[in-house]
Formats: structure tokens, sequence, C-alpha cells
């Protein structure tokens, strides 16, 4: 009978043990684990006009910070009318107050690859990708479009579609975030071929095949590596214009390598991981760059519009989850878009891991940026209720 209770306690013990982690979404913070491409600060970064309110939205936020244990927020920045209109912030595990990006990242690869296009290094969305590193897989000679888009059709072997992360082979197998490409696409992708699938794009109202939309890390890494390969020597010289020439960040900032400290910083090669670090108003920054670029009609503004215009239904809605990538609709060049009740107004939404969140309402000139470490916090609540206000 002792047995019994033992065996009965311990297995209750592990259960919810298991169930905490099932309902927490948490990783250990790489920020010192691995190499990085660094990005230096602007001797003339952009000062913000702030203008802090005291209204419900300011003391919810506040609250949501005070029990940050069980919530998750950290940070949480409102820009609006020129001005920055909340700003709050608690201390958090986060060395250093550099927030990691998780998949926000993923759109700001986006970014970059629109510097890239507008500088001459790529000449279309619409362009085949000729990049020796994945040659003889189901990415070679893609639209550009395709990747941008997550309609790569590789959804058989990595990716959301029909394995529960983004990053790991099938499922199960090694974080494509870990391993450098060229091992990823010897090991794994030689010899594939692109799922071809037909559907209708509601959005644009066209039929056409690859339109499963499948959020996969692998895609964003491949299109982030293409850009490296086509800008050679000025991968680095682009980052400088992008991030501190026009972004104009206060701090340094930082895309990951797929190299851990252990593995030495090779300098030349194609290494490029989407993960990013910036401190919270960089992030803001960053933001309000992109915002600038499209209502002021520049070539990345262009690119953005095109990212818009071209972007495919999700076809897959989950309400009752946290987060931007939860509550729109579409997708287009690593974007989300297409609010659910605010499909009228162009908002773009970059969505990351554990609650990360930057979206440009560019109707409202309004950003909110939000920085968590689980995401447990009120999205609802303080963040589309907040796009929502008349």
């Amino acid at each position: 009978m002792k047995n019994f209770f033992f065996y009965y306690l311990l297995f209750t013990f592990l259960f919810s043990i298991n169930v905490s982690f099932a309902n927490h979404a948490n990783e250990p913070f790489a920020f010192d684990r691995m190499h990085k491409y660094k990005i230096e600060k602007s001797e003339n970064y952009h000062q913000f006009e702030t203008y802090l309110e005291n209204n419900l939205l300011s003391k919810k936020v506040e609250e949501q910070l005070k029990n940050r244990k069980q919530t998750g927020l950290v940070s949480y920045l409102l820009y609006e009318d020129g001005k920055i209109k909340v700003d709050q912030k608690i201390k958090s595990k986060y060395i250093n107050w550099y927030y990691p990006s998780h998949s926000i990242g993923k759109s700001l690869v986006s970014i970059v690859t629109g510097y890239a296009l507008c500088d001459g290094y790529i000449d279309s969305v619409h362009s085949n990708i000729n990049y020796p590193t994945v040659k003889n897989t189901l990415y070679e000679n893609q639209k550009l479009l395709h990747l941008l888009n997550m309609t790569a059709g590789d959804e058989l072997i990595v990716g959301q579609k029909y394995f529960n992360k983004d990053n790991s082979i099938k499922g199960k197998g090694p974080n494509v975030n870990n391993i450098p490409i060229k091992q990823v696409m010897k090991r794994y992708f030689t010899g594939t071929k692109r799922n071809e699938i037909s559907g209708w794009n509601t959005i644009t109202g066209e039929v056409s095949s690859g339109l499963v939309y499948n959020y996969s890390a692998m895609t964003t890494n491949v299109i982030m590596n293409y850009v490296i390969y086509k800008t050679g020597d000025d991968w680095e010289k682009l980052l400088h214009k992008v991030f501190t020439e026009d972004a104009k960040v206060k701090n340094k900032v930082y895309f990951g390598k797929s190299l851990h400290t252990k593995d030495g910083n090779r300098k030349s090669g194609e290494y490029g991981r989407y993960s990013f670090y910036a401190q919270r108003d960089d992030y803001l920054r960053i933001g309000l760059m992109v915002m600038n670029h499209w209502n002021n009609d520049t070539c990345v503004g262009e690119y953005l519009k095109a990212m818009y215009k071209n972007r495919i239904n999700k076809n897959r809605r989950k309400y009752n989850v946290n987060g931007a990538h939860a509550y729109t609709q579409s997708y287009g060049g690593q974007f989300h878009f297409d609010f659910v009740g605010l499909e009228d107004r162009k908002i773009l939404a970059m969505d990351g891991f554990a609650g990360q969140q930057l979206i440009i309402d560019f109707d409202k000139k309004k950003i909110i940026s939000v920085a968590s470490t689980d995401n447990h916090y009120d999205w609802y609540e303080i963040v589309y209720n907040e796009l929502n206000r008349k």
C-alpha cells in the first residue's frame, strides 16, 4: 500500500510538471550561447518625444507587469501621434535588457531582404533563387516570393503545417537554427522536391500551386543565407545601413549565427540565423522605420506594400491563443496581416515565441511593442483592444 501511494504521488508530481511546461511557452535565453553579427549603434540615434498617459491601458499594463511571474510580461511600449504614450518595464532574466525577438526576427530578415532588393543585390521577389547551397533541394530555383510567403512546399519535412514546431526536422529531429545551412541541406534536403498543392487564395482571388501556408524556420533561414550569398562582402554593410543608418538604433543590435560559442566564430560563410536581439526602445525605432517607409512610398515601402498585395490566406485561426499570429488571417513577406475584425485596416504584425510583439498600424500611425518571458499576459486586453480602440 505504501508503495502504491509513493508511486501515485510521484506520478502526480511528474504530471503536474508536464502540465506546467505544456502551459508555459518558455525556453532558455540563448544570447550568450551563439556567435552573432554585431550591428553598431547610431551616433545620431532617434530620440523619441514622450507624453505619458495615465489611463486604463497604462494601469492594466502596470498590473500585469507586477504579476510578471504569472503573466510573463516584462515590457510594453505604445507609440502614437508621434509620441510614446505608454512606457513601462520591469527587470527580467534578459541580460543587459537585450530582448530576444524569436520569430519577429523572421520579419526583420524580410526587411533586410527588401533593402537588398532596393540596392540591386537581388533583381525581384519573382526571381528564382540561384543559390548553390540549395542545389538539388526543394528550394532550388523557387521564386523568392514563395519563401517570403511561407509557401515553399517544405511542409513534409519541417514546419508547423504537420509538425508541432517550426524549427525541427519532422517535429522531432534537430533544430535547423543550430546547424549551418550547408549541413542542413546536405543531411535532410538533398534530392527533395517541392510539395505542389493547388489552392484558392481568397485574398487575391487566384488559383495557383504551392499555396499551402507552412510556418517554417528553415524557409526564413534559406532567405537570410540567400541574401548573405547575394550581398557577399557587403552583408554586414547592408545590416549597418538598415539598423544603424535608417532605424538609428541607440544601442548595438544583433542577428544570431548558427554557430555556438564553442564552434569558433567564422567571419565569412553562410551562418545566418533569424534570431535577433535588441533593447526595448530599439525595437520601437525599427518599427518606426518600417512605418516611415510604408507611409512615404520609398523603395522599401513599395516592397512592404508588394508583400501586402501578394499576401496569402493562412487558412488557420486560433482565437484562444495569445498573439498576432493567432488573430490574423493572412501572411505575406514574413509578416502577419488582416486582424480579425480589423480587416479594413492596414496593420502589419511581427510575432515571436513567448509573446514578443511588434505591431504597426499604418492608418493610425500607431506602434505597439511588447516583450515577454512567457506567453500568459492578457494579449487581447492590452494589444488587440488597443488596436481596436476608436
